[in-house]
């Protein structure tokens, strides 16, 4: 059992039933009645942010989650192949368990995390930027740049991202895997 004075950012507590990890607290000592401690939590399975408010010195049950590290095989029917890089054990998962699958391309390191008492499979986390390949896009109109204007690319995994008009063909790109938007042109 931990406290509230145990807290820290990416902690991972049982919470209301769920597991929630900590995105951020602050402890408040008002000058008149008890302290206590505001928090932005984050649910592992569905990602939805909640705040809530502690009294300071309440006990928490932390639970125990570990990140290992996952090599993407290749998706099928039965879902998405993944292979431990350390014992080369092999695993499938469910697509609802796979955050932004649509970026997920053949070789791409991943991390997986896992609930350490029930060995359940909590999230499949990609990094935060991926760099894929542009398929096809429409050529842009030279003289066309007054604004900044986009238009869809399909890239090699057959997401469509929007991309700046001066990115052509054949070209890679380095997307956020949190937000799916075109961070900046990669060079060869």
């Amino acid at each position: 059992m931990a406290s509230t004075g145990d807290f820290k950012n990416g902690m991972c507590i049982e919470f209301n039933g769920g597991l929630w990890t900590i995105v951020e607290f602050q402890h408040v000592k008002p000058g008149k009645g008890p302290a206590f401690v505001r928090s932005k939590l984050k649910n592992v399975k569905s990602g939805k942010v909640v705040d809530n408010t502690f009294t300071a010195g309440v006990k928490i049950t932390e639970a125990r989650v570990e990140r290992r590290p996952y090599q993407f095989l290749y998706k099928d029917d039965s879902g998405f192949h993944f292979m431990h890089t350390e014992n080369y054990e092999q695993t499938f998962l469910n697509g609802d368990v796979v955050t932004t699958p649509e970026l997920l391309k053949d070789g791409q390191a991943v991390e997986i995390l896992v609930h350490a008492e029930t060995g359940e499979v909590l999230a499949c986390d990609l990094p935060q930027f991926v760099e894929l390949e542009i398929t096809y896009t429409e050529p842009g109109v030279k003289g066309d740049t007054a604004t900044n204007t986009f238009k869809p690319a399909t890239m090699e995994t057959g997401a469509i991202i929007k991309v700046p008009l001066f990115i052509g063909e054949g070209e890679k790109i380095r997307i956020d895997t949190k937000t799916g938007e075109y961070v900046e042109r990669v060079n060869n």
